[in-house]
């Protein structure tokens, strides 16, 4: 497969490459380009603002997760009918999962998809130093495919020109762009990092300011021809089950939960599901054809009040649960169907009562990382004892953690460490399993079938 495409580092966190990834976007989809967006890495939030730049659903690239060679051709099925791949790293260039190698870093990915790498570099408090440290990255790596730079934070011309010839110097490789520092366009956080774009109405203008400022500042004309010069991909097949009978599945979609995996709807979709929406803040019944329900991540706790105040769904949540329908639900749809949910103000809210004990909502970061788990007795997503692995991203705490035991939890937790002992997590009884952790459904290509074989006949 031969596809132009490129991929935007950063040298750290924080050093302006989303800005510069979504200026990018939308700068060549303004040329008449479709762009297909990635994300590196496991986030959430960071594909959401891509999806709105390029018109285009952003896709995770995810190599820890998901095995490499599975990674690469699920990247190359979603780039196909683009015209340029546009991937945003994760992190610095050469962090991942290991101190010791780049397994699910920025760099692995470049190398395993050969996309060409432009590194961001913040140099707002930098000058001749910038050479140095881009030095150090031109040749940490010697198959890493760097092909370029973009400085950040610029403080005026001057600098961003003598920046610029310090980092040539240096490295033998072109800055395509010098970006002044532009307060206006920082992107506001908040507890679980940046702010879901359906909260932001302003994030058009964001956008487009950030496609003036990528067209002013970067070489577009030699990205794109960068882009064009990647060597052609063959991937190895995917080989997906064989479809079964069309299942309509609902799936939770709305301010309070947008946290899903694209790939996890496309592979339910190749599996035989019917994709159908609902919303758990403004409908008042599941979707009639429903058999199966699914209800990702998001932010339960800001609009807990209204998910209370929406009894009639509760309720045929429920009935649902009562007929047997699978129901699986990660992180905020965990939280969704436990007793309730008290927010960050100390107001306690009624959910729907499917899983026991209360979530609490915590000023500190409870769990972040990637997870391996396995399921203790088996569930309807997998059999007992094979390892999957996903995320766990969360500000909650549950009462009923400490009492877990294999008969309940839906996840035996492996350590990380040496020695270390492992824990339980979520809930799972019959065709209900929800839990913290986020899985990829490319983890195991049995995960989306399974759940389809799980909806009980009519």
């Amino acid at each position: 497969m031969k596809m132009p495409r490129f991929l935007v580092a950063g040298a750290s966190s924080g050093v302006g490459k989303t800005t510069i990834t979504l200026g990018l976007i939308a700068a060549l989809r303004a040329r008449g380009l479709t762009v297909q967006p990635f994300k590196a890495g496991p986030d959430y939030i960071d594909p959401t603002y891509h999806t709105l730049a390029a018109g285009r659903t952003c896709r995770n690239l995810d190599t820890w997760m998901v095995p490499p060679q599975r990674a690469v051709a699920m990247f190359a099925r979603a780039a196909a009918d683009g015209d340029i791949a546009i991937i945003e790293g994760v992190m610095g260039l050469f962090d991942g999962f290991s101190y010791e190698s780049d397994q699910g870093s920025t760099a692995e990915i470049a190398k395993l998809t050969r996309t060409p790498v432009i590194l961001t570099l913040d140099v707002g408090k930098m000058a001749r130093s910038a050479g140095a440290l881009a030095q150090g990255y031109a040749h940490f790596d010697p198959d890493l495919p760097l092909a370029g730079f973009i400085l950040n934070r610029c403080g005026s011309q001057r600098h961003a020109q003598g920046v610029k010839l310090a980092v040539e110097r240096a490295t033998g490789l072109p800055v395509l762009g010098c970006l002044p520092k532009n307060a206006a366009l920082h992107i506001p956080e908040r507890h679980l990092g940046l702010i879901p774009t359906d909260e932001r109405g302003e994030l058009q203008a964001f956008i487009s300011q950030a496609a003036t400022l990528a067209a002013r500042h970067i070489d577009l004309t030699e990205l794109l021809r960068i882009a064009r010069s990647a060597p052609r991909l063959t991937p190895a097949p995917l080989n997906l089950p064989e479809p079964q009978q069309p299942i309509s599945i609902a799936v939770a979609r709305d301010e309070a939960f947008s946290f899903y995996y694209q790939d996890n709807l496309d592979l339910l979709t190749a599996a035989g599901a019917v994709i159908t929406p609902f919303s758990p803040l403004h409908d008042a019944h599941l979707p009639a054809q429903a058999r199966g329900i699914y209800i990702g991540g998001g932010f339960p706790e800001l609009y807990a009040a209204e998910l209370a105040e929406n009894r009639t769904l509760l309720a045929e949540l429920r009935a649902a649960h009562a007929r047997g329908l699978p129901i699986y639900a990660e992180c905020g749809g965990f939280m969704y169907l436990t007793q309730g949910i008290t927010d960050l103000a100390g107001e306690r809210h009624a959910m729907a009562g499917l899983i026991p004990g209360e979530m609490t909502m915590t000023s500190r970061l409870a769990s972040l990382g990637y997870r391996t788990v396995i399921s203790p007795r088996g569930n309807f997503l997998m059999p007992a004892g094979q390892p999957l692995r996903g995320h766990e991203f969360h500000w909650s705490t549950w009462s009923q953690q400490e009492l877990l035991s294999e008969t309940i939890a839906a996840w035996r937790v492996q350590p990380r460490r040496a020695g270390a002992s492992p824990r339980w997590d979520g809930y799972a009884r019959g065709n209900l399993l929800a839990s913290y952790i986020h899985l990829p459904f490319a983890t195991d290509l049995r995960l989306a079938p399974n759940f389809l074989r799980a909806v009980p006949p009519l």
